[in-house]
């Protein structure tokens, strides 16, 4: 009965068995849940003026140099991922939030001219409004731009 079952989901997805279609839709879940996650960490824990234009930040000060550069580059490499990751959900019928991910690749990574970047992405209405309702669920006041 299953041999069937296979063979009719093989023929309708061009071959694909069942199980490459699990792990397709496993992996693409787990991603929109991972992406999910970390948008809301990186966007409730964001200062509400860090789009601001005046905003100056300084990557954990106070700490040995050691852990400071090691803990640079592992953010650094984070942003990468979520760089790559936000361009992946941001092609269509790909569930998760693509430009939000990018934008939250974009704010670990600490490259020169990324502001304007950032500004771009975050100054799109439906970014900008679905980030400030994710801050207005934890109690954070909204994003101030300029």
């Amino acid at each position: 009965m299953f041999e069937s079952i296979f063979k009719f989901v093989g023929e309708m997805t061009g071959g694909m068995g069942l199980e490459s279609i699990l792990v397709w839709l496993v992996t693409f879940g787990a991603s929109f849940v991972l992406s999910l996650a970390l948008i809301v960490l990186v966007l409730v824990k964001l200062p509400a003026g860090y789009f601001s234009s005046h905003y100056q930040s300084d990557f954990l000060p106070n700490t040995a140099w050691y852990i400071r550069w090691g803990a640079l580059i592992l953010k650094n490499l984070l942003g990468v991922f979520l760089i790559l990751l936000g361009l992946i959900l941001s092609v269509p019928g790909v569930p998760g939030q693509g430009f939000l991910t990018i934008l939250l690749g974009l704010i670990m990574l600490d490259i020169p001219g990324k502001r304007p970047i950032e500004a771009k992405i975050i100054g799109r209405p439906t970014v900008l409004a679905a980030a400030n309702r994710i801050r207005a669920r934890f109690g954070r006041p909204p994003l101030q731009l300029d």
